[in-house]
């Protein structure tokens, strides 16, 4: 390996290198805020209580059956495969011919709403069922409970976890190049196949990925130490504030 040769590889295709790299972001946040909101419908109608008994009961049940399809179909397919599916063979069996950028959002979009779907049910689940049975017992229906009690404390729980699909979606993104969708690992194979040679640009590659998950993942415990609050907060209720106990031993400290 040459570092002088990386140099001049980078210093002579890094707009390609950014124009990948911008893709592979663009495509990856915008299918993770979409399979977010994917995950969120289905995790809530899928939790959503049987009726003992009528018409509301089969339909709901038929609705559960095509989530449940959807959810082990795209869970248990690779992204490689449904990127062909989706671009190649709507194509050929219907005619529609997709932008290739709009159908790699798609692609990501579904994929993650699949995972994640999963994740939020899991959430919503793990919220006491006192919680459900306080809401109920005061007038809320189930979407009501949902919005205004559970959602809330389930985002703030699958925070985690919705950042570490934006961290996959990111590195999945290079399975898009078999639909020639131009993000990073495209324009890598296109600079290495125009100056024949290899390890250089991709390991220039898997720099530039490995500093877009790790400033990713700064930015999501950033994100989520805020949202924990301060340290010390003033209860409403009875005004009382509380403190670390390191607080408490420099304030003893300070008032020898």
């Amino acid at each position: 390996m040459s570092l002088q040769l990386m140099a001049d590889i980078f210093a002579n295709n890094w707009q390609m290198f950014l124009r990948g790299a911008g893709m592979t972001l663009l495509i990856s946040m915008i299918g993770t805020i979409i399979g977010l909101i994917i995950g969120i419908l289905v995790g809530i109608v899928r939790t959503i209580p049987m009726p003992e008994k009528g018409t509301k009961r089969t339909v709901l049940k038929i609705i559960n059956k095509l989530l449940a399809i959807y959810v082990e179909f795209f869970r248990g397919t690779p992204m490689i495969v449904q990127s062909m599916v989706i671009f190649y063979g709507t194509a050929q069996a219907f005619g529609i011919q997709m932008n290739r950028i709009y159908a790699g959002i798609l692609i990501v979009s579904i994929n993650t709403g699949a995972y994640m779907s999963e994740i939020v049910r899991g959430g919503i689940v793990s919220i006491d069922n006192g919680q459900f049975e306080a809401s109920h017992a005061i007038g809320m229906n189930h979407m009501q409970t949902m919005i205004n009690v559970v959602m809330p404390q389930v985002i703030r729980n699958i925070l985690p976890a919705t950042g570490n699909e934006f961290v996959i979606n990111v590195k999945d993104t290079s399975v898009l190049n078999v639909i020639s969708v131009t993000e990073l690992f495209f324009q890598t194979k296109s600079i290495a196949g125009a100056t024949f040679k290899f390890f250089e640009p991709y390991f220039i590659a898997s720099i530039i990925y490995l500093i877009m998950t790790i400033t990713i993942t700064r930015i999501l415990r950033c994100i989520e130490r805020r949202m924990d609050g301060p340290a010390n907060f003033i209860m409403a209720g009875n005004q009382m504030q509380v403190e670390r106990p390191e607080d408490i031993v420099y304030k003893k400290n300070r008032d020898r």
